[in-house]
């Protein structure tokens, strides 16, 4: 899988049916893949239920931590867009009072799509 640029892939999407492949034994009854975007090593699985972060660690790859937050324990998020100096835009999940959760994304993906898609499951 490449890195995502520009709009949403919907869950029809050929990029979202290899999410499903590739992820799908961590999904419960009846839970669909809705968006995915992959940055570098490291996946963001928006799900109908939750948000999967799936993070790749050490050099050759082998240790993953698949973290899943439910949309209903996202009190707040930001994005922070990149500037002319630093590219690299990044998204902040705060689970209730604990300090944010900080993800970077790289200027190939859009954060303002990863922004809706987060607006669209949290601000219900």
């Amino acid at each position: 899988m490449g890195i995502f640029a520009g709009n949403a892939k919907s869950a029809g999407s050929p990029e979202t049916k290899k999410f499903h492949a590739t992820y799908g034994q961590l999904l419960g009854d009846g839970e669909i893949i809705e968006v995915g975007f992959t940055v570098s090593r490291d996946t963001f699985l928006f799900t109908n239920r939750r948000l999967i972060l799936v993070d790749i660690q050490g050099l050759a790859g082998r240790q993953i931590e698949y973290l899943s937050i439910p949309y209903s324990r996202i009190v707040r998020f930001s994005v922070v867009t990149g500037s002319s100096f630093d590219l690299d835009a990044e998204l902040r999940l705060w689970i209730g009072d604990a300090l944010p959760l900080e993800k970077k994304f790289n200027k190939d993906v859009n954060v303002y799509e990863v922004q809706k898609v987060l607006a669209s499951h949290v601000l219900k």
